[in-house]
């Protein structure tokens, strides 16, 4: 029995889903492509009351800690709720430092976008610092960030589909 050219491209789309630029994005594109927003870097002596207020600025969901402009910890959302939610803790006199997660997961800011998602779902990060040569944080990638950046390689029939899968999309009548 041969294996017609059309049996060939169905099992290359079943073993790589998806567009055929996807792939090579992903292992070819560097994670700081995909990273939309600068970092919001604050020291470890920071409080926490300023922190709150810049992330809830900023609209962010961690920031990058820094003791003599090295990358010492990561303070995210995560971090609030298991952390200070609920402690009895004056947000203007505690410390980010004391509160952080120390010594992050980093990743080089020039690691392929494969390798940053493989790391983020194996490990269960939504955030991840990314550096330079000298251990300066340059900027940090989310999931969200992630998701976005590979949303661009679907087409709008595809992101656009019911939010039920199993309704159908209705017109709007008068519309």
């Amino acid at each position: 029995m041969s294996i017609t050219d059309d049996d060939t491209e169905r099992m290359a789309d079943e073993e790589c889903p998806g567009p055929p630029d996807l792939e090579s994005a992903l292992l070819g594109e560097t994670i700081s492509s995909a990273a939309s927003h600068p970092p919001l870097i604050m020291d470890a002596e920071t409080s926490l009351a300023e922190v709150l207020k810049c992330m809830r600025e900023g609209d962010r969901g961690g920031v990058l800690v820094v003791t003599e402009g090295r990358l010492v910890g990561i303070f995210t959302e995560r971090d609030v709720l298991l952390r200070v939610a609920g402690q009895a803790i004056d947000l203007q006199r505690a410390r980010l430092g004391e509160h952080m997660t120390p010594n992050p997961v980093i990743l080089p800011a020039d690691a392929s976008v494969a390798f940053a998602l493989n790391k983020m779902i194996v490990e269960g990060f939504r955030h991840i610092p990314l550096i330079d040569d000298q251990g300066r944080p340059t900027g940090v990638v989310s999931m969200r960030d992630l998701i976005e950046y590979l949303s661009g390689f679907f087409s709008r029939e595809l992101l656009n589909l019911p939010s039920e899968p199993r309704t159908a999309s209705r017109s709007r009548e008068g519309a």
